[in-house]
């Protein structure tokens, strides 16, 4: 009997020594405060951090923090606040057995330690212990654009959940939104996150979408395996990323990450996306004579492979498909896999899907700077290369930040992107790379180029100031699958032969975090966004294709907001 208790024993301190590595719940990548230390803890050398994939985990960011500790002493005095702030709120995800924000009196309503708090660090319920935690936050928030055409107010609630029982995790985070105008729809440039409206409902006019993220993941000490309905944000960059851009709405995928040694880590997704293409041989009449309309199957496959050579040096490579029409492939599942070769396989001899390489670099081997760039490729032939009338269909972006030299608290960054004619387009509407027609990639999609730079001071902990400007151009809007009159291909496209899509933005931004998850923003805008006629189309219907009515033409926009949660 001893031998057995022993052995049970021995098996529940196990399980809970593994659960307490296992808190894989994703942070999401608009929790800017997070995100900016740990870029900035990487650039002055403290960390080692890929910031080509993002969402991080919580575990990863607790972990990343504690790293940072041990050189607590070469960094400024703001900076060592910010880490003693953000180590207070990430704690409960760390490998202990009791709730860490018992210790914090002062901030608590109600407690009883060392395992449960009701209070503000950070806002919600708190409880942990050796095998499971839980945390529930409100989630609240509000902005006011004052200037332009219109007055908009856009305000969201809702809250998330976050958990572990043993190596699994669960997290559920719903956000309910509400614009007195529509700012962010699918076709609009926009690094804001885009949603599926609902427009004047119940007559009371504006916009509405609910966001729903979450899912169930299991993890282990150098990996995890998880389904889940979130959003990606794949290169590297500050103003938009050119492979994942993450501004779509969020779709369910399986979800592979494995980091068994220091040097390589493996990302893998299986996700199925939303065609909003009817597929009229499933789609039926209603006894009562209305349409049932059923969409296209649509799913998408991507790996994302990052060697570490030598510390800050991180090179990526991967590839993705977006397939259609057949059901789940199980090739696809694989996450090894160069997908493309697969597909003409698969699909030998009809048309083929939708496939994509990408590649990103991000280098900090000096102290205080950042290089990094991405390239996405969309189409790839070799003979195009060299011929100057030819082109690939790529992405790409390059850029530089220079962090905490000369000035301990200043940073200054400028990057530039280019997109070629076609990139994240598609001849088949059910492959295109996108899902609820948002586009899965960069921002301003393709046959673009921007230009952008900004400069962060940050002269206490929490508050952040930024001067920043970009000018975004767009060119003629290519439809894949037009005949042109003139018998030019796709790859012969003149690359911004008409620029149709214009916006010129210089802006000043005070972001303050006061509390745990607690925001103060706001900032006042210069915009110059125009439309210019081409293609037969007048320069109105350029800007309405692309800018809501509020922001178009020359505007001083003032924005004020407070958020709890994100």
């Amino acid at each position: 009997m001893r031998a057995y208790a022993y052995i049970l024993l021995t098996i529940t301190l196990t399980a809970a020594t593994v659960a307490l590595r296992a808190q894989d719940t994703p942070i999401g990548f608009r929790n800017e405060g997070i995100y900016d230390f740990l870029d900035e803890l990487a650039t002055w050398g403290h960390i080692n951090l890929n910031s080509a994939v993002k969402p991080y985990p919580a575990r990863h960011i607790a972990a990343q923090l504690r790293q940072a500790e041990a050189s607590a002493e070469r960094m400024s005095a703001r900076q060592r606040k910010e880490l003693e702030f953000y180590l207070r709120q990430y704690a409960i995800f760390e490998p202990t057995p009791n709730n860490p924000y018992t210790a914090e009196r002062r901030l608590d309503l109600l407690s009883f330690a060392p395992r449960f708090n009701f209070g503000f660090l950070p806002p919600g319920l708190h409880y942990k212990d050796s095998l499971t935690h839980i945390s529930i936050r409100p989630i609240w928030g509000a902005r006011y654009h004052i200037g332009g055409a219109n007055k908009v107010l856009h305000t969201w609630g809702g809250a998330e959940v976050l958990g572990n029982v043993g190596p699994v995790t669960a997290y559920a985070s719903l956000r309910d939104n509400h614009m007195s105008e529509c700012l962010t729809a699918p076709n609009y440039f926009t690094l804001s996150e885009v949603g599926n409206y609902k427009i004047n409902v119940q007559g009371q006019g504006g916009a509405d979408f609910s966001e729903m993220r979450g899912g169930i993941i299991y993890g282990w000490r150098w990996g995890s395996f998880g389904l889940v309905k979130d959003q990606l944000q794949w290169g590297s960059g500050y103003h938009g990323s050119t492979i994942f851009g993450g501004t779509n709405p969020s779709f369910a995928m399986i979800k592979l990450q494995v980091k068994p040694v220091r040097w390589f880590e493996l990302n893998y997704i299986h996700g199925w996306l939303v065609s909003e293409v009817e597929d009229t041989t499933r789609s039926y009449t209603l006894d009562d004579g209305r349409q049932r309309k059923v969409f296209r199957d649509k799913y998408i496959a991507a790996n994302f492979v990052t060697f570490t050579p030598y510390r800050g040096i991180n090179l990526s490579v991967g590839n993705s498909i977006v397939y259609s029409d057949i059901k789940v492939q199980p090739a696809y599942l694989i996450p090894v896999m160069f997908y493309k070769s697969i597909d003409h396989t698969v699909n030998h001899g009809i048309e083929n899907q939708n496939s994509q390489m990408f590649a990103d670099i991000s280098v900090r081997t000096l102290r205080h700077l950042h290089v990094y760039g991405t390239v996405y490729c969309d189409e790839l032939s070799l003979r195009r290369i060299g011929d100057p009338d030819r082109h690939n269909f790529l992405s790409w972006k390059g850029g530089a930040q220079l962090s905490g030299w000369p000035v301990a608290n200043l940073a200054v960054r400028g990057e530039l992107t280019y997109v070629y004619p076609l990139a994240y387009k598609h001849r088949v509407p059910a492959t295109t790379f996108a899902t609820n027609k948002a586009n899965l990639g960069y921002y301003l999609r393709d046959n673009s180029r921007e230009i952008y730079a900004a400069i962060d001071y940050r002269p206490m902990r929490g508050l952040l100031l930024r001067a920043e400007a970009f000018c975004a151009q767009h060119g003629n809007e290519y439809d894949y699958l037009s005949k042109y009159a003139d018998g030019r291909k796709g790859d012969e496209l003149p690359v911004l032969q008409d620029i149709v899509w214009q916006n010129t933005t210089v802006s000043l931004t005070a972001r303050w975090e006061f509390f745990h998850d607690w925001w103060l923003v706001a900032s006042y805008t210069l915009s110059d966004i125009q439309g210019f006629e081409a293609d037969g189309r007048t320069a109105q219907e350029h800007l309405d294709m692309f800018t809501p009515k509020a922001f178009q033409g020359r505007n001083n926009v003032l924005t004020v907001g407070l958020n709890m949660g994100w």
